[in-house]
């Protein structure tokens, strides 16, 4: 929103000023718990994009996947080649910069993909 520091209502005069002087001295302040919250919501905002990348194929594998199911369970219930799925889950591993299904099934968990 444009702030170039934030200090909590709580703060003691002699550190409001100092937080003051620091900030128009071109610093950016963050109490460590505000910072922590910032990073936490942009990391979620960084893996909501990245799920936007995928095609909606990949979508219904990646909710197959966090369900538990095997390549080949997942072939049968979209009627697919178990071929095709493995290409489907390295597209998704690939596109989340996830390392193997395990990731995979927990970042789809993380932000909703299943049932």
């Amino acid at each position: 929103a444009g702030a170039a520091g934030y200090v909590y209502k709580d703060v003691d005069p002699d550190a409001l000023a100092a937080a003051i002087r620091s900030v128009h001295a071109g610093h950016i302040l963050l109490q460590p718990e505000v910072a922590d919250a910032l990073l936490t919501q942009e990391e979620a905002n960084s893996g909501q994009s990245r799920g936007s990348s995928l095609t909606e194929r990949e979508r219904e594998v990646l909710g197959l996947i966090a369900d538990g199911r095997s390549n080949r369970e997942i072939a049968r219930a979209l009627v697919l080649s178990e071929k095709t799925v493995k290409t489907h889950v390295s597209n998704i591993l690939m596109k989340l910069d996830l390392a193997d299904r395990t990731q995979a099934a927990l970042w789809a968990v993380r932000h909703g993909m299943t049932d």
